[in-house]
């Protein structure tokens, strides 16, 4: 039941497997939520299980493009400000639904959206609650929230998205600036959810790292661009709590950004799986022989070369000069276990990344 789910959702199979090894009978266990380990490490860790998802369906409207899964419930650490609080399953929650947004013509996936879910079963509203952003290892960047259902049957799941307040540099400029709204059917069963076992990992639970994600190929993947496929010069990389920020420089500002001079671009991502690290504070400084050049934020940008990124115009750059880099907010966006204490997390504190240009 598991491997019929998975290749549903367009999982390759061979990515079913957390840290290589076959799958036996013996890898699947009742649907429980895995513990927290006690001596969790500061940073991303490897839980002790990874669950199934169930595919529900798509929808197009307008310039976005709206994918929905289930899984079972989930634990998860919302993150306000600089605080986090920690959600456990009720009794009566039936799945973790999950959400992306993303853009048909691009396939970019759209961080900021905001979004809001309805569940009808006969047109009647069966459940309605505040969807998170969240971080998964399994799934990335998404939408989610754990949902009460009536049974089994057949329900209509109704996705909404306002517009983008972020900044939009290129192609993007004039995109992504009304809402939209979609329905999509689906069937729950209970004993279909059932077969959505938990795999073990076969690593050491709470070791630093990663589980794979679960690659679809009809929803694209969260994932940021590596470091050269970057627009512009590369010109370093720092961690920050299991954040890597890798910066680029270009000669002038994309598209619609206001500004002369170069512009530098920083690209948050996790550490492991280049997972998209979105909504946070940042600020920078650049200095050259001990004078400063750049003092100010970066800016939360979306662009169709550059990805989602924070950017900011300069006068220039040049060889030898010092970029330090600030997290003033962590990402806000809750967190699936194995990611909570990463990312200015349950530990807190992202400490400053400094780059020297070469």
């Amino acid at each position: 039941m598991y491997r019929r789910s998975l290749l549903r959702a367009g999982v390759a199979a061979g990515s079913s497997v957390v840290i290589g090894g076959c799958l036996t009978s013996s890898d699947f266990e009742p649907l429980a939520n895995p513990s927290v380990p006690e001596d969790r490490p500061d940073g991303s860790y490897i839980p002790s299980h990874v669950s199934g998802m169930e595919m529900i369906g798509m929808a197009e409207q307008s310039d976005y493009a709206f994918g929905a899964m289930y899984s079972i419930p989930h634990q998860f650490w919302n993150v306000n400000g600089t605080s986090v609080s920690y959600t456990d399953v009720e009794n009566d929650d039936d799945i973790h639904l999950m959400a992306s947004v993303w853009d048909p013509e691009t396939r970019t996936v759209l961080p900021e959206t905001g979004l809001s879910v309805e569940i009808y079963q006969n047109d009647s509203l069966v459940s309605q609650e505040t969807i998170y952003p969240m971080l998964s290892q399994r799934m990335g960047f998404h939408y989610g929230a754990n949902f009460e259902l009536n049974g089994d049957g057949e329900y209509t799941v109704r996705l909404s998205v306002g517009a983008m307040s972020i900044r939009r540099s290129g192609n993007f400029k004039q995109r992504f600036s009304e809402p939209a709204t979609v329905e999509i059917p689906f069937e729950y069963s209970h004993y279909v959810k059932e077969g959505l076992a938990f795999e073990r990992t076969e690593a050491q639970p709470a070791t630093n790292g990663a589980v794979n994600p679960a690659y679809m190929k009809m929803v694209p993947d969260s994932v940021a661009p590596t470091q050269y496929d970057l627009p512009g010069t590369s010109i370093g990389t720092g961690m920050s709590n299991d954040a890597k920020l890798v910066v680029a420089v270009l000669d002038s500002p994309p598209a619609g950004i206001d500004g002369d001079g170069q512009y530098l671009a920083v690209s948050a991502r996790t550490r492991y799986n280049r997972v998209l690290l979105p909504a946070m504070g940042l600020e920078g400084t650049l200095s050259r022989d001990g004078d400063t050049v750049y003092d100010g934020a970066f800016t939360r940008t979306l662009d169709p070369e550059l990805n989602y990124h924070y950017g900011a115009v300069v006068d220039s750059i040049e060889s030898g000069d010092r970029l330090t880099l600030r997290v003033t907010v962590p990402p806000q966006a809750a967190r699936h276990i194995g990611y909570e204490s990463a990312f200015g997390g349950l530990m807190g504190g992202m400490p400053d990344v400094s780059i020297t240009v070469e």
